[in-house]
């Protein structure tokens, strides 16, 4: 008697995969960086739209969810708090860093050459842990504090992302068109850096992680 072939499960991975076959499709990407793009023309929402994408990504890496519409707004509702709100006062005020790092650059002022790369190197530094913050596993909450002690402690994360926040500049520079699918993978590469550095950290006898 034959028997129906058995089908592999759903959430097979191949070894050190982060996501299962749920978001392995690049529309998943597509709709995600879309989504998160629209969340952040008011600007004041650029954090819990990031925030909402990683929770977004979570899911996906969880259980192997579809990262549908739906569920996007639903987590960037419940993360449109007032202290996200606010701490969506950061970037134009970055944006403002990198104007003044500009003319730094093009001016012939005495201590120029030091300022613009001081200042470009701390922006990066702010975009970096801000990146680290909305990809916390702590629904509903900003921790820029938890952001800055995990870029500290997992330095190879920390360089990742400021190369994945370097190339996304790059781009958005030299390719405008490309900006709105920017943050999807700027969110992608957040979530699976605090996943990763999540799974690598020693676990003590008594189930807690150090």
């Amino acid at each position: 008697m034959d028997h129906a072939p058995t089908l592999p499960p759903a959430d097979r991975r191949e070894p050190g995969e982060v996501f299962g076959s749920g978001f392995t499709l690049f529309a998943d990407m597509l709709l995600v960086g879309l989504l998160t793009g629209v969340a952040c023309l008011p600007v004041v929402t650029i954090p819990a739209a990031f925030a909402a994408a990683s929770a977004t990504l979570r899911d996906t890496a969880g259980d192997g969810a579809e990262a549908g519409a739906r569920v996007y707004v639903g987590h960037l509702r419940a993360r449109l708090t007032a202290g996200a709100l606010a701490a969506g006062l950061i970037p134009p005020l970055l944006v403002v860093v990198l104007l003044i790092d500009a003319s730094l650059v093009r001016s012939a002022l005495p201590g120029a050459a030091v300022m613009a790369p001081a200042l470009a190197l701390t922006t990066l530094g702010v975009m970096v842990v801000g990146l680290r913050a909305t990809a916390l596993d702590a629904p509903h909450r900003l921790s820029a504090r938890e952001g800055l002690v995990r870029s500290v402690a997992d330095p190879r994360g920390t360089l990742l992302l400021a190369g994945a926040i370097t190339l996304a500049v790059l781009l958005a520079w030299s390719i405008p068109l490309l900006l709105p699918l920017l943050p999807g993978p700027l969110a992608f590469a957040a979530t699976v850096v605090d996943l990763r550095h999540t799974a690598d950290r020693p676990t003590h006898p008594h189930g807690r992680t150090g």
